[in-house]
Formats: C-alpha cells, structure tokens, sequence
C-alpha cells in the first residue's frame, strides 16, 4: 500500500466525490500521472475561485468525465503544482496529511505541510523540529 508523509499507510482523501488519480478515493500516484495529483486538501471558496482563474475550473460539473464540481468542505487529490501554485500565492487550502502521498515531502518542505495540516495534531517529529 502506498504511504503517506508520516510513513503511514496512505488514508482515503474522499470517496463522496470521489478522488485520486485512479478514482480509488487516495491520493496515489504513477508515472502516468503528470499532474501528480497527490496532496489531500480540504476545498475553500477561495481555492476554488483561485483554481478556475489559474484555468482549472474544479467548481463546474463535467458529466461526460463523471465530475461532480467541488464545492467549499469537499476534501480532493490536487495536483501537488496547483497547491504549491496557491500557497505561493497565500490561496492554499488546508491538508490532510494522513491522506497526503509521501512524495509531497520531495517538494513541498514538511513544516509548511504541517502549518497546513488538519490532521497533525498528534504528530511528533523526529527529531523534533526547531523553532
């Protein structure tokens, strides 16, 4: 099973709608998958504009891709550019890490993931992070 950024089995992000690159409701991923849909985020109104002007429209059904249209609470796999894209940009929504892809640790630094998480509360780094 793949991991998550703990190193944990990797949870399921939402299967209502359901997510993931193969529709599996994780955020796993392959070599086939160049958006790299691997980061878990809790959907905001404020993405969600910041997504559709940066042309990608996750709000608007799509029936002939079986898309739903997200709205503000829906938890998806984003792509891991889109995210970073919105943080650099202060629109970040927020993470479940336990549903993150490991890999999201290869690009995005795992303070900032954890300044995001909605799930961290438990986690006790090792070693332990510096102020």
């Amino acid at each position: 099973m793949a991991k998550n950024v703990f190193g944990e089995d990797l949870q399921v992000c939402s299967a209502d709608p359901m997510t993931g690159f193969f529709r599996t409701g994780r955020c796993e991923t392959c070599g086939e998958d160049i958006g790299m849909h691997t980061v878990c985020a809790e959907m905001t109104a404020e993405f969600l504009a910041f997504s559709k002007n940066a042309g990608n429209d996750l709000s608007t059904p799509m029936a002939h891709w079986r898309f739903p249209g997200l709205q503000p609470g829906d938890r998806w796999c984003l792509c891991l550019q889109r995210w970073v894209q919105a943080w650099h940009a202060g629109k970040a929504p927020r993470l479940i890490l336990k549903a993150t892809h490991i890999s999201a640790i290869e690009h995005i630094p795992m303070e900032v993931l954890l300044q995001y998480a909605l799930d961290a509360e438990d986690y006790v780094p090792d070693p332990p992070l510096e102020d």
